[in-house]
């Protein structure tokens, strides 16, 4: 019963998604002026729309999701696009969670467990506290599929409020990146803009640049700001 209802599902978002392609939606979706104008002529009504597409950007991952998140900081500034853009974050990741596992989720996890001989694979794959880590870890990382992870963490034993906490802990500092850089977008300064940008790509870098330097230095960095 459950995997009809899953593939009812998966027919519904297909279905919806191609319906939203075949009006225009998805194109108008990403072109983030277009975008900013709308929501900002649709008045109070504006922010609904944002947490509503971003919610769809999650659960139908094809969509464009930064697009969103631009349009939200042009149009109301990064603390009121941060809001806008975290709740429909967060709405879309509990969907995705939801629907990974109502499909059967963790009998998935129980089987991959079963399947594996990797004592730490079985030991991390039921440690509530190191999933929770993995997916707050995997939010700060924009190079990791968003919907994906949310989709993924639906098949592992994991806590639905862990997850739900875990990701708006996660989304939070990217929803206020993302915002930030589209209302310096709409200022028209340039020179505003380059220096968002070259923020943006130095908090990117940081966990590489973290992974990179040996060892001893980062036990020395922890202990500074300790961290051990």
């Amino acid at each position: 019963m459950r995997i009809l209802a899953g593939l009812a599902a998966i027919a519904f978002l297909v279905v919806g998604y191609l319906t939203l392609d075949h009006a225009g939606l998805i194109e108008r979706v990403g072109d983030t002026e277009t975008l900013k104008n709308t929501v900002r002529d649709l008045g109070a009504a504006g922010p609904l729309l944002i947490v509503a597409l971003m919610t769809l950007a999650i659960v139908m991952s094809p969509i464009p999701s930064a697009p969103i998140a631009l349009a939200a900081g042009a149009a109301y500034g990064h603390w009121w696009g941060t809001l806008w853009v975290a709740i429909g974050s967060e709405t879309g990741a509990l969907i995705a969670f939801g629907l990974a596992r109502f499909v059967g989720g963790p009998g998935l996890a129980g089987l991959l467990a079963r399947q594996s001989s990797a004592t730490f694979f079985d030991r991390f794959l039921h440690s509530q506290n190191a999933l929770m880590a993995a997916v707050f870890a995997s939010r700060l990382l924009p190079f990791l599929s968003f919907d994906v992870i949310s989709y993924a963490a639906g098949a592992t034993p994991l806590k639905l409020w862990r997850f739900a906490v875990a990701t708006l802990a996660g989304i939070l500092p990217a929803s206020f990146l993302l915002a930030h850089f589209g209302d310096e977008l709409g200022s028209g300064d340039l020179r505003r803009v380059g220096l968002t940008v070259l923020a943006l790509g130095a908090i990117t870098l940081l966990p590489l640049m973290w992974k990179s330097l040996p060892h001893r230095c980062r036990e020395a960095l922890g202990r500074a700001v300790g961290l051990r």
